[in-house]
């Protein structure tokens, strides 16, 4: 490969080479891309889409091969984790690792949860002989009942099966972290609604303190639109360091703002929420600085599309004479997506990785429905894709 990561160390990053952006791409993939971008752009069209899909699925219709041959195939890896396995060589061979998430939602039944933590557990396995693949994340949530992780948050007293129901949350998350430490890989829990974060803190940081002794293998994700949480990152790094194990942090500006404010307005308690998008931002880069500040004692993962915090951080680094290859620091973006900030983070010499889902078309729809949705509704976001691929299909003469 033609990718120089010989930079100077003082460098700092910038995002318009559309050039090493799509140098994985092909004509035909560039156009593509640029076509379904544009109807996520139009939020009607988007709407309209989403709802028909669904309807489709609920009429049994044969759309499936539609949608794998389509968006799936954009934001997914493939339906296995075998399948997923062109995806990481291709991101490797740019110098990119790879997350995995096993990207199905909406199960309410025992049997469904077991299944879907084998399939992580399978995740984990696969990625230990993997060696592009550094991490696998997934929600509590997919094994375990929202509702029960609701009663739990609020403090109130379960039943005996109840108990139990929350035990086997517990088992199948220690099985997973076992299994990802004799693997040697790490596995990044997301953070969810505030209304059942407590007992997902709670059992990430039991997790970590059996696992993360000697390195960080399990991390938590900490949403910093909430006003909250760049406190409770300081806690939690006290708590670790008096308990004895590494803290895995895993930064997200967060995914449930409507729907956070919503509830907060419908039950009428102070939103969780910061104000603005400025605040946010602020908290953002604020938590990267106290990361790299404890960066001995932290491992990082820097899950952004925001360019301005991944400058930032390129930016501290470099200041603190943290190397750019530091082994516990990992930018990452979603497959499919932010391309100019991924490829050249890894050309400049990062550690970069892109979280890839996988799962059956079928089981995935909810997952790219909000993928869809989160795309139309973040400012810029769209647009900046647009402008980035019409850029580069300009220098090939293709527009």
């Amino acid at each position: 490969m033609d990718f120089n990561t010989s930079q100077d160390h003082n460098s700092i990053p910038t995002f318009d080479d559309s050039k090493v952006a799509y140098k994985s791409k092909s004509d035909k993939e560039l156009k593509w891309a640029y076509r379904l971008f544009q109807s996520f752009s139009n939020s009607l069209l988007l709407a309209l889409g989403s709802s028909l899909t669904q309807l489709a699925f609920k009429l049994h219709l044969p759309v499936e091969q539609i949608i794998k041959n389509t968006i799936f195939k954009q934001f997914c890896g493939g339906e296995t984790v075998e399948e997923c396995e062109v995806a990481i060589k291709n991101l490797a061979q740019f110098g990119i690792k790879t997350v995995m998430e096993y990207s199905v939602e909406g199960k309410e039944n025992d049997d469904e949860y077991e299944n879907t933590a084998n399939e992580i557990v399978n995740a984990v396995k696969f990625s230990g002989v993997n060696t592009h693949v550094q991490v696998i994340s997934c929600k509590i949530t997919g094994f375990g009942r929202l509702e029960l992780l609701e009663k739990v948050n609020e403090n109130k007293p379960l039943s005996n099966e109840e108990t139990k129901e929350f035990d086997r949350i517990r088992d199948r998350m220690d099985k997973m972290c076992n299994t990802a430490k004799d693997s040697g890989v790490e596995i990044y829990f997301d953070a969810e609604e505030s209304w059942i974060q407590n007992p997902l803190d709670d059992l990430i940081d039991e997790m970590m303190s059996k696992y993360n002794r000697e390195n960080a293998i399990i991390f938590n994700s900490f949403q910093l639109y909430r006003t909250d949480r760049l406190d409770f990152i300081k806690r939690s790094l006290e708590k670790s360091q008096h308990e004895g194990y590494k803290l895995g942090v895993k930064l997200v500006r967060g995914a449930y703002m409507e729907k956070e404010r919503e509830r907060a307005k419908e039950l009428n308690y102070p939103s969780p929420i910061h104000d603005n998008k400025e605040a946010v931002d602020k908290d953002y880069d604020a938590a990267i600085e106290f990361c790299l500040d404890n960066i001995n004692h932290i491992s990082l993962g820097v899950a952004t599309h925001n360019e301005v915090s991944c400058q930032h951080l390129a930016k501290m680094m470099y200041e603190k004479g943290i190397s750019k290859d530091h082994e516990n620091i990992l930018y990452s973006q979603l497959y499919g997506m932010g391309d100019h900030i991924s490829y050249n983070l890894a050309k400049s010499g990062f550690q970069v990785a892109k979280l890839i889902p996988f799962g059956p078309v079928r089981e995935v729809i909810p997952y790219l429905i909000r993928r869809a949705e989160e795309n139309s509704s973040v400012s810029g976001q769209v647009s900046r894709e647009l402008t980035m691929i019409k850029n580069e299909m300009k220098r090939r003469r293709l527009a």
